[in-house]
């Protein structure tokens, strides 16, 4: 059985989400008081509907409540977010992923009892500050204690060189996760170029131009790394 969710609020960030949980097969009703971005997304989810989200009996029409998860992506008005996000939390909804703009949002989500919060703008500041400082990363997930997975560009200094010679254990703390590679594939006629991942590498793979590398480390190891190799 699919899994059920709900995206209120079909700006970009709303539509994009509803998007690609629709495209992995997931069943989403989509929702917005906007019948210009209804009609937008009503061809790629299930059920895409004109309405007022701060409507506690609109919502439970809908079945909201029964879903496995929301997601409150009213983008301009926090007060709409905020009644809605009170109106999701009384009927019980499983779960409750919701966007905030700012600290302030976040602060005040969090004292009404929302746990899950997404600040887009922030964590896209933070990527573009990241290749900034070392254009060899293409994207990054923070963990804990200061670890964090990034994705590699290969630098200069490892092409041709298999995983046991680089030394990225011993000599880096780090471990290769995967290897994305680039191969030239022929489609209905035309030479494409498509990444697909190598799966768990051995020791002994090599690294040849145009891989990407999924590491795991603490994230001055992987500053190390890359400043010493590229």
């Amino acid at each position: 059985m699919s899994k059920r969710y709900a995206v209120i609020g079909l700006g970009q960030f709303g539509r994009a989400i509803a998007s690609v949980l629709a495209g992995k097969g997931a069943e989403v009703i989509a929702l917005d008081n906007n019948p210009v971005h209804i009609e937008s997304i009503k061809d790629d989810v299930a059920h895409a509907i004109t309405m007022d989200a701060t409507d506690k009996k609109a919502l439970m029409s809908q079945g909201v409540h029964e879903v496995d998860a929301v997601v409150l992506a009213i983008g301009k008005d926090f007060e709409a977010l905020l009644l809605c996000a009170a109106h999701l939390l009384e009927l019980d909804v499983k779960r409750i992923i919701a966007r905030a703009h700012g600290q302030h949002q976040r602060m005040i989500l969090e004292r009404i009892g929302v746990t899950e919060i997404l600040s887009p703008e922030d964590e896209v500041g933070k990527i573009v500050a990241e290749r900034l400082l070392n254009p060899n990363i293409l994207s990054y997930l923070e963990l804990p204690d200061s670890y964090e997975i990034v994705e590699i560009k290969a630098p200069k200094g490892i092409i041709n060189r298999s995983l046991e010679d680089i030394g990225l254990r011993d000599k880096y703390k780090l471990t290769v996760i995967t290897i994305k590679r680039e191969f030239h594939e022929d489609k209905n006629g035309q030479q494409v170029t498509e990444q697909h991942v190598l799966g768990v590498p051995s020791s002994k793979t090599t690294i040849t131009e145009n891989d990407t590398l999924m590491v795991f480390g603490l994230v001055k190891d992987i500053q190390r790394f890359t400043d010493i190799n590229c």
